[in-house]
């Protein structure tokens, strides 16, 4: 059989900070496979129920729940325990009434927020490509990897509001002055703010946004930035 690329191991002194583990334990631990999110943007499936939840105690407990299909990401079950879970997915466990969906929060790049049961079916996803296909048909792109054939009418940077596991795009938000954003990556991650202007890159520089985050205002790239909503969030995020 061909091996799958990406090594299966990382030191745990490289390993992100969100990830919540020990730093003077075993020498190594997993690290996530090529999939949906990058690797230094995604915590994998076992480090995830091990580290961040904590409702398994060793690696073994972790096998024995994810082998038995008793985790679902985007309401798919994944049997891996290097599976890449990042930016809003959400995350069902069987047997386990909380549902959770990972968000920036407090500073950390990901940390998981507990939602209801009536959210677990939607996600906000932000389009990073747009491609004209056969037919004339266009094909989008999103943060997490996956794409979907649509005709919805949508811009890179834009934000759709979708339905999971189906895909089936709900609504969309654009990019737009006193758009609603979430802080995705950097000191100010997981804050909210309103975006004031907008303006174009350059050769040199990213397309990027001034933001209003309280009593303060900030110039940021539009590729960390998530628009949530057009007056407040589409979906719990806080």
């Amino acid at each position: 059989m061909v091996s799958i690329s990406g090594s299966k191991k990382l030191k745990r002194q490289m390993a992100p900070q969100f990830w919540g583990i020990k730093r003077k334990d075993k020498r190594f631990v997993i690290t996530v496979r090529p999939g949906p999110h990058k690797k230094e943007y995604s915590v994998p499936t076992a480090v995830f129920l091990r580290d961040v939840l904590k409702i398994v105690t060793t690696l073994r407990e972790a096998k024995a729940a994810i082998y038995s299909g008793k985790v679902k990401i985007d309401g798919v079950v994944r049997k891996s325990l290097h599976h890449a879970i990042g930016l809003m997915d959400v995350v069902e466990l069987e047997n386990v009434p909380e549902v959770y969906r990972l968000v920036p929060m407090e500073g950390k790049l990901l940390k998981p927020l507990q939602i209801k049961e009536s959210e677990k079916t939607k996600k906000l996803v932000r389009v990073t490509s747009k491609t004209t296909i056969s037919k004339g048909r266009m094909q989008i792109g999103f943060h997490d990897g996956r794409s979907t054939i649509s005709d919805t009418k949508v811009n890179v940077g834009d934000t759709c509001l979708i339905q999971i596991p189906d895909q089936k795009i709900l609504e969309v938000i654009k990019l737009e002055k006193g758009a609603h954003v979430l802080v995705t990556r950097g000191i100010n991650a997981g804050q909210m703010g309103t975006i004031e202007t907008i303006e174009e890159g350059t050769y040199i520089l990213p397309k990027r946004v001034v933001l209003v985050l309280g009593d303060r205002k900030i110039e940021i790239p539009t590729d960390i930035i998530l628009v949530v909503g057009k007056k407040e969030p589409l979906i719990q995020i806080k």
